[in-house]
């Protein structure tokens, strides 16, 4: 059963999507929670790095929307189909996530292309962090690691996603891949691969956190259709409303980079 160590909501700073906005997360820190009681936030809009659970709780700006892909009636588009032929020759294994050098190197050159790229802030996440974000122990905690066989140094890790499952809903929570094979649209296959995965198990619900229709970065989402919105920031003890969505974003947009989402440093700055 969970335990509420601590609720916070953060004082606004400057939005990391929309430039002007000012943004601020809600966040909850517990422990021993289980994958029904994370699934009970998940269907609210929350979303989860280690043993924080977090949504937008910015006064004047609703943006962010929490976006799910019902996996019975999904259809990939030419463009998601493409990627995952561009895939299909890398191995992908699923288990729970793991902390190692590979893991942590591989972090530090996407990392690092982005710092480059897109004047992102340098990351300081070392082992202890990885640890703590993404390989904390949880019931629901998943890695989906891509390998590279054919490399000559021998099997190579190349992209690597960080999920959540529960009995009716898979998270997609954050993806890294090495910026060699940006061409491959790794990103892209990797939520395919997770759909097809979630149907395999059963499990009628992708979440793939939040849509932002006026950030490049976020806007792709909007491309896996169908798709369902919630409506609002529900309270824990209130119903979620999903409601279809109409294809209100052009098939270009899936286009976009690889998949950003709040990521860790953000819920850091909350505590």
């Amino acid at each position: 059963m969970a335990v509420l160590l601590a609720h916070e909501i953060e004082d606004p700073r400057p939005c990391s999507y929309l430039p002007g906005r000012e943004a601020s997360l809600e966040t909850l820190l517990m422990r021993n929670v289980t994958a029904q009681e994370y699934e009970h936030l998940l269907v609210r809009g929350w979303r989860r790095f280690g043993p924080q659970y977090f949504r937008p709780a910015c006064a004047s700006c609703h943006e962010c929307v929490s976006l799910r892909v019902p996996v019975a009636g999904f259809t990939p588009n030419r463009s998601q189909r493409r990627a995952r032929a561009a895939c299909a020759h890398l191995r992908v294994e699923v288990g729970p996530p793991r902390v190692d050098e590979e893991r942590l190197a591989l972090y530090r050159a996407w990392h690092a292309n982005r710092e480059s790229s897109r004047d992102w802030e340098a990351s300081e996440l070392g082992a202890r962090e990885y640890s703590l974000q993404f390989a904390f122990p949880h019931p629901s905690a998943r890695e989906v690691a891509w390998y590279d066989d054919s490399d000559p140094s021998g099997p190579k890790l190349v992209g690597l996603g960080l999920c959540d499952e529960t009995p009716h809903a898979w998270s997609a929570v954050y993806f890294f891949y090495d910026p060699a094979y940006a061409r491959l649209s790794l990103g892209k296959a990797s939520v395919l691969f997770q759909v097809e995965l979630a149907r395999e198990r059963g499990i009628p619900y992708v979440y793939l956190g939040y849509r932002v229709l006026a950030c490049d970065s976020l806007r792709y989402k909007a491309g896996f259709r169908p798709h369902e919105l919630l409506e609002g920031r529900p309270a824990l003890d209130a119903p979620p409303e999903w409601r279809a969505a109409a294809a209100d974003v052009p098939d270009a947009a899936a286009d976009a980079p690889a998949p950003e989402r709040v990521g860790p440093e953000a819920v850091l700055r909350s505590r």
